[in-house]
């Protein structure tokens, strides 16, 4: 039976606008949140606008990804790309914080399916020599998306009105779905086979146990609580059936003998790991410049910009070194400059300059920008063209579980650090003003500290940084432990095949035709 051509522009053009899309619609939502709050009211459910979609987003993930595997990327990136247009719609229309996470959740189940279903496409449709640079380009997108992202909610809420902070994913989603569905053409058969239902099932709910264990634990209910408890121990043991199904089963969700391949488990691993110290330095940096320099929202979002270019240079960086030295060779460059930019941000003080500031990020964003397109490669390229789908979905899984695992941990941390430091200067301060309430908040509210003594203002300031630095110290663990396992990679490297080798490889791959 033969094929239609992918065109190659048409694809490409497709897929960065769906990925601009759904990457840039979280960081722009968490700008607009206050003005969705004060609008529809709900200040207790507001949690659960972010909760919904990180949830429904990780759950998603390993499914579409198998469902990718068995009966083609494009029917499922094109599914998810319909839910995530039709759940921005709802958003839009919603009147209310419960209508309007049910509909997150709604985004979050395409967003699931969009990232990693992109980046498969991408490694099927082109030769292993241009795998690297099209793996960079599209992980650029990815971080200047996160630079502009709280601009543009900045710029809509001010401006427009805070519903067009969804409405705009519409056009940027119709344009992806109409370059798509004319212009990519798969050619690998795909025979029916029976999809593991029980299997899906038992990974979903452990994932949705897990992770509302860590996005309620500490902020809704206690950690302590029976529900919490209650939440991480039905994790555990849907895990451990999951595990034992999917070990029996003909046709697994996720196959375990994945993890049997050297590349692909340690590449997991560290992917985990990155994403748990990723998460730090976008939430924390932002906080430590509101409170210790004083900005506002919008002028804390900007920081990011040099540590998302640094991001943007990493990815291309990485992206091109792979057609030439090994993935481990790469990844422990990455790890290095990573661990660098950490080690100097746990020196932050209140005495730190700007410019300071802005370098160490910068070193940050290059370590982890090189890992972007690096694991993604690294482990779609040790498996079967067949099981790529499930390959590349474990890399974004695993990394957003590091990040929500991260957040919880390390706020916790820096949490506790606070609170304890600024105990003894807030009491002093109530004896002043008996009848003010004072928060560690009040450092983020430049109409606030104003009004704050100058001694107290440096203290609770100096309280601050300490925290955030000492949280900085604590993340150095898991980029050692990520080091660890980038030895244990071993010596494989991406492989340029010869012209016959291209040949018959191309029987498994989509052909690619220019477009024209």
């Amino acid at each position: 039976m033969m094929h239609a051509k992918s065109r190659v522009n048409g694809v490409v053009a497709g897929l960065l606008l769906g990925i601009l899309m759904a990457a840039m619609d979280n960081t722009i939502v968490a700008t607009a949140m206050g003005t969705i709050v004060a609008d529809l009211g709900g200040l207790e459910y507001f949690i659960w606008v972010t909760s919904a979609y990180m949830i429904a987003s990780v759950a998603g993930m390993p499914i579409f990804g198998k469902l990718s595997d068995m009966y083609g990327r494009k029917s499922f990136y094109i599914t998810g790309l319909s839910l995530f247009i039709i759940g921005s719609i709802l958003c839009g229309l919603s009147q209310s914080m419960v209508q309007l996470s049910i509909s997150r959740a709604i985004q979050g189940l395409g967003g699931g399916a969009l990232m990693p279903i992109a980046f498969t496409i991408i490694f099927d449709i082109f030769p292993p020599e241009k795998r690297g640079k099209m793996s960079a380009l599209f992980g650029a997108v990815f971080g200047i998306s996160s630079v502009f992202g709280p601009l543009l909610g900045a710029l809509i809420t001010d401006y427009f009105d805070w519903r067009w902070v969804f409405f705009i994913n519409i056009p940027l989603g119709i344009l992806s779905f109409i370059f798509i569905w004319r212009s990519y053409h798969e050619s690998l058969e795909r025979k029916r086979q029976k999809i593991d239902w029980l299997g899906a099932g038992l990974l979903v709910t452990a994932i949705v146990s897990l992770m509302f264990a860590l996005e309620l634990g500490g902020k809704k209910i206690a950690w302590d609580s029976p529900i919490t408890i209650g939440l991480f121990a039905a994790f555990a043991i849907l895990l451990g059936i999951f595990l034992y199904v999917e070990s029996r089963a003909s046709q697994p969700i996720i196959s375990l003998d994945l993890f049997k391949i050297r590349l692909f488990a340690t590449s997991q691993g560290i992917g985990f790991l990155y994403g748990s110290v990723f998460v730090v330095a976008t939430i924390f940096i932002p906080l430590y410049v509101q409170a210790v320099f004083g900005g506002s929202a919008t002028n804390s979002g900007l920081i990011l910009m040099p540590m998302m270019l640094g991001v943007v240079a990493g990815s291309q960086t990485g992206g091109r070194l792979v057609t030439v030295t090994s993935y481990r060779r790469i990844m422990v460059g990455s790890c290095a400059l990573l661990f660098t930019g950490i080690l100097l941000l746990s020196t932050l003080t209140v005495d730190t300059s700007r410019w300071m500031v802005t370098f160490f990020m910068i070193i940050t964003g290059i370590g982890m920008g090189v890992s972007f397109p690096l694991l993604s490669m690294s482990s779609i390229d040790s498996v079967d063209v067949r099981q790529r789908g499930v390959a590349n979905s474990a890399v974004a899984f695993f990394r957003m579980i590091g990040m929500t695992l991260g957040i919880t941990v390390f706020g916790a941390i820096q949490n506790h650090l606070l609170t304890s430091d600024l105990g003894k200067v807030i009491a002093g301060l109530k004896k002043m003003n008996p009848t003010g309430e004072i928060s560690p908040q009040a450092l983020l509210q430049p109409e606030v500290r104003k009004y704050l003594p100058p001694q107290i203002l440096d203290q609770m300031s100096r309280a601050f940084a300490d925290s955030i630095a000492t949280v900085f110290q604590w993340s150095l663990i898991p980029i050692g432990f990520a080091m660890v396992l980038i030895f244990l990679m071993g010596s494989q490297r991406l492989i340029i095949k010869k012209p016959a080798q291209k040949e018959s490889a191309s029987k498994l791959s989509d052909p690619v035709g220019e477009e024209g």
